[in-house]
């Protein structure tokens, strides 16, 4: 067996993913940042850099304890 984990960052999404084969989702984790910048009517770049830092650690320590 095989695990793949996948990590991705989009301009206000933070997600991780373990593969299994390299066709079997075993834990898929996505962390949005859509509360943070709609006050602000969009995206703002140095906001969303920060909170995908916060954020990766988090979702990958999450993943991880995320039952397949």
């Amino acid at each position: 067996m095989m695990l793949i984990l996948g990590i991705e960052s989009s301009c206000d999404e933070t997600a991780a993913a373990v593969i299994e084969d390299g066709a079997k989702v075993r834990s898929n984790v996505i962390a949005s940042q859509i509360a943070t910048h709609r006050r602000f009517g969009g995206v703002v770049p140095e906001l969303a850099s920060r909170e995908h830092l916060e954020k990766i650690g988090v979702s990958s320590k999450r993943l991880l304890t995320t039952p397949a």
